[in-house]
């Protein structure tokens, strides 16, 4: 079964409330040239599983693609898919969104927001570079929970993004999966001259630190108080050195927001 809103009066100001789809091999629920389409209390799966289905890795239908603007899915689970959500267009609100054995997939999002979701099974957010560019993106307050603990990270990107604008992804919480984060926070304690801190595992964008903020607490009291300061914050690594050796303790906060302007 699939529904199919199309052109700019049918697919204008619609709702898609509880609502049964399964059997679709290609969309669920497809929406493309409109805007406006508010689809919730839906439950959507290609084939009729509690989980466990060993055929999963074969699916192959998406359970909703929004190719439009203007759009919210909210309390919907998908419990069978190859791709849960697919958007490709501008200002869409996912909230209270339930998926299991899928990926919510974001092409070059402007001024998408994703909060208060359920990702079971290994389902992960990919945001995938088509013309290279993210602006207005936020990613908050979500769930994920891997069975086979295997540690893939809740935010994956496919393709490079050039233009980056405005992105938030934070306040997530995972079991068996790798939490990514725009922000990140690490202690390093070391007696010498120097502290690093590495965010690769943590941040979602390669080499990309918008602002870090540091401290330096030392132990004991030094013949004279050591310079210090921040010599290197490339590679999403942040070095920290001391012109005197001292037993000390170095905690860096550091993001990938940019405001505008920057």
């Amino acid at each position: 079964m699939i529904l199919l809103i199309e052109g700019m009066i049918s697919g204008t100001r619609t709702r898609v409330h509880n609502c049964f789809f399964i059997h679709f091999a290609t969309e669920g629920i497809l929406v493309q040239k409109g805007h406006e389409t508010f689809i919730s209390s839906c439950f959507l799966g290609q084939h009729v599983t509690i989980g466990g289905d060993p055929t999963e890795k074969n699916y192959t239908g998406t359970a909703i693609d929004l190719a439009s603007n203007d759009n919210a899915i909210t309390d919907v689970a998908i419990f069978s898919a190859a791709i849960g959500v697919l958007l490709r267009g501008q200002a869409n609100i996912l909230t209270g969104y339930t998926a299991t054995i899928k990926q919510l997939v974001m092409e070059d999002p402007v001024q998408i927001h994703v909060t208060n979701g359920f990702f079971l099974g290994d389902a992960n957010v990919v945001l995938k570079a088509v013309q290279g560019k993210m602006s207005g993106v936020t990613i908050v307050d979500n769930m994920f929970k891997s069975d086979a603990n295997s540690m893939n990270p809740i935010v994956q990107l496919d393709g490079d993004f050039a233009d980056i604008d405005q992105v938030v992804i934070d306040n997530s919480n995972a079991i068996g999966m790798t939490v990514k984060s725009t922000v990140g926070k690490l202690t390093v304690p070391g007696n010498g001259t120097k502290w690093v801190a590495n965010f690769s595992s943590i941040l979602v964008f390669p080499d990309r630190i918008n602002h870090f903020q540091y401290s330096f607490n030392f132990q004991g009291f030094p013949a004279a108080f050591p310079a210090h300061g921040v010599t290197s914050s490339s590679d999403n690594v942040v070095v920290a050195e001391s012109d005197k050796r001292v037993n000390g303790v170095v905690s860096v906060a550091v993001d990938q927001y940019n405001r505008r302007g920057e």
